[in-house]
């Protein structure tokens, strides 16, 4: 055990005072209440976050059409933006300290919030959209995203954040899908001193064709550039009041659709509720991250990503104060991040195993060298799996072995986490702790049977309130994807296992997709980008071990007949319609795919083939040839 938490420590957490409210004083009992008696775990820790409903609940669990189609808290109504923001906007604190790469600040209460919150919900009415619309935004992670987010849940409108990284191709498919009437974005990002174009990235909805349903794109002029045209954010907020109603809305009403990539198929849109949105982020926030009145939450990450509107809602719920970074967290050199935690004074710090795999490798030697951050009292990683140098260096160098490592893992799918320790437990290096309160977390073998001491796939045997209600305007794919491995189970796609101490831990992902610098994407997205390159008949890719990403993508091309094709330039197509995170590794041009009798590539041994590992069984492959 490499941390063991005092007995003043335990006392003085969230947890160990709403276990003893309802009757524990024992870890395992109160996760095993947890497990078995969710409709009232869940009411009860509603209560004690204090969420506030417009009417209330009059049913915490409706799963009569079974547990892929559960209902939450029936019959309540609330609202996001009221919990969040409307009740704290009296109270004097800050809701949220930025800065950005070239060192600018800026502190935005929630008061200034609200007002800016009622201008976007009254813009937004005016356009004509109207409660249940989509609105999207790609945007730096600057404080106007608060604004947005807020305004749009005021409004009934459902958000649907895209990650400002992505190639043009794959911010299109996810307007498209979404069928956003509204996108919020930007001229530029900044990284590394540089401007980036970002609304070039944009459809021109001047010239709207096909699928794009976008009809207007309000622009922040951020880093230089013109709106080209668009409606400029201040000229947009300008125009309205600051007054607005924040409506009262079903717990069900949508809240959220954010994308995550599938193994087959275009990326999946999943839907989230206000309520669900609370439960679970609130819950993981209060319990997992023992959430206090002066606190300062930083978690590095996009707003584009799950965790960007995690830390918003799970924070603002209880008038809690976040700091957002825009830029890269190793410019203008490597102890910027670590500087940015003293000098702002952050009290709990998140991070990717990946950002720390880059950070540790340019860090100067010696405790000393570091600055002492001595505000941080708790720290956060998720994304992927950790190897334990990496964790150690976390703990040892950011930590100073006296912050508890809260390594959670879930996903956009349950905008929370299935695994993640509490703050009162021991923790070995790299362990998820094990099942999250109310998660009826398993690890389960090939026929759903639970296993211990190796590894096996990670189920969830009931119903949670922050589910996804289905793949947006898919609901087959839904079923097939997340119900049909293991029927009445919800399959994740992960390996995990529970060793002899009963430490969770993860091992990577158990199907096809790919986990690249905690960023998951599919091959199919990727083979359809590279497909995109004129001179690509076919195309397959492959996740392999990366040493600072975790995972990489290798792709493998067949020409069209007659053609050279250059590897390089795959790639660069790759990230153009993708984004540079998504660049292959490399690019392997071949004669041919391995494929099976009815035509599916055979990934699985492309990689072991690619990783030198025994291929097997050939029998069910049609050229067996292919992987000569």
């Amino acid at each position: 055990m490499i941390w063991e938490p005092s007995p003043e420590f335990i006392r003085q957490t969230n947890v160990w005072r709403f276990m003893e409210r309802l009757g524990f004083r024992d870890r395992s009992a109160f996760l095993q209440f947890s497990r078995e008696e969710p409709e009232r775990f869940w009411g009860e820790i509603m209560r004690e976050m204090g969420v506030e409903w417009f009417e209330p609940y009059h049913q915490t669990l409706d799963a009569s059409r079974g547990p892929e189609w559960a209902q939450w808290f029936v019959g309540g109504r609330l609202n996001i933006a009221h919990n969040c923001l409307d009740r704290w906007a009296d109270s004097g604190r800050i809701a949220c300290i930025w800065e950005g790469e070239s060192g600018e600040t800026r502190a935005v209460s929630f008061a200034e919030l609200r007002g800016d919150a009622n201008r976007v919900a009254n813009g937004l009415t005016a356009l004509g959209l109207e409660p249940g619309d989509r609105v999207a935004l790609a945007m730096p992670m600057v404080p106007q995203i608060l604004a947005i987010l807020y305004g749009c849940f005021k409004a009934g409108l459902t958000v649907v954040p895209i990650f400002a990284g992505f190639g043009s191709g794959a911010i299109a498919t996810r307007l498209a899908d979404s069928g956003a009437r509204v996108l919020f974005t930007a001229t530029h990002l900044e990284r590394r001193g540089k401007a980036l174009p970002l609304l070039e990235k944009m459809p021109d909805t001047s010239k709207r064709t096909g699928q794009c349903t976008v009809e207007h794109t309000i622009v922040l002029p951020y880093r230089g550039g013109d709106v080209a045209g668009h409606l400029a954010w201040k000229e947009f907020l300008a125009a309205q009041s600051p007054a607005a109603p924040t409506a009262s809305l079903d717990s069900e009403a949508r809240a959220f659709i954010l994308y995550t990539s599938g193994t087959t198929g275009k990326p999946k849109g999943t839907v989230h509720t206000h309520a669900g949105c609370l439960a679970q982020m609130g819950k993981e926030i209060w319990l997992g991250f023992d959430h206090r009145a002066d606190d300062r939450f930083f978690w590095l990450s996009d707003i584009g990503w799950m965790m960007g509107p995690w830390s918003i809602i799970g924070n603002h719920l209880f008038g809690g104060t976040i700091f957002l970074y825009d830029g890269a967290p190793d410019y203008p050199g490597p102890m910027r991040l670590w500087e940015t935690i003293e000098r702002h004074r952050i009290t709990t710090f998140g991070v990717s195993p990946t950002a720390i795999r880059v950070l540790s490798k340019s860090a100067p030697l010696g405790l000393d060298a570091m600055p002492p951050m001595e505000s941080l009292r708790l720290l956060g990683s998720t994304g992927e799996p950790w190897d334990e140098a990496s964790w150690m260096w976390f703990f040892e160098r950011v930590g100073r072995r006296r912050c508890p490592i809260i390594n959670i893992s879930g996903g956009t799918e349950i905008v929370g986490c299935f695994l993640f320790p509490l703050p009162i437990q021991e923790l070995k290096p790299c362990s998820l702790g094990g099942p999250a309160p109310g998660m009826a977390t398993e690890v389960v073998d090939e026929n759903g049977h639970p296993v211990r001491g190796r590894t096996g796939y990670l189920v969830c045997t009931a119903p949670s309130p922050s589910m996804t209600r289905g793949i947006w305007n898919n609901p087959e794919r839904y079923i097939e994807t997340y119900w049909s491995r293991f029927p009445g189970m919800w399959y994740h796609g992960d390996w995990a296992s529970v060793d002899e101490d009963g430490h969770w831990f993860l091992h990577g992902r158990a199907d096809e997709s790919m986990n690249v610098a905690g960023r998951k994407v599919g091959p199919a997205e990727v083979e359809d980008a590279m497909m995109q390159h004129p001179g690509v008949a076919e195309a397959a890719v492959i996740g392999v071990p990366d040493e600072i990403k975790g995972e990489a993508i290798v792709g493998y091309a067949v020409a069209k007949p007659g053609v050279t094709l250059s590897a390089a330039a795959v790639s660069a197509t790759v990230a153009e319609v993708l984004g540079q995170v998504f660049r292959p590794r490399e690019v392997i041009v071949v004669q041919e795919l391995p494929k099976t009798q009815s035509g599916k590539i055979v990934r699985r041994l492309i990689r072991q083939k690619y990783l030198g590992e025994p291929l097997g069984d050939l029998s069910t492959v049609a050229n067996p040839s292919a992987l000569g």
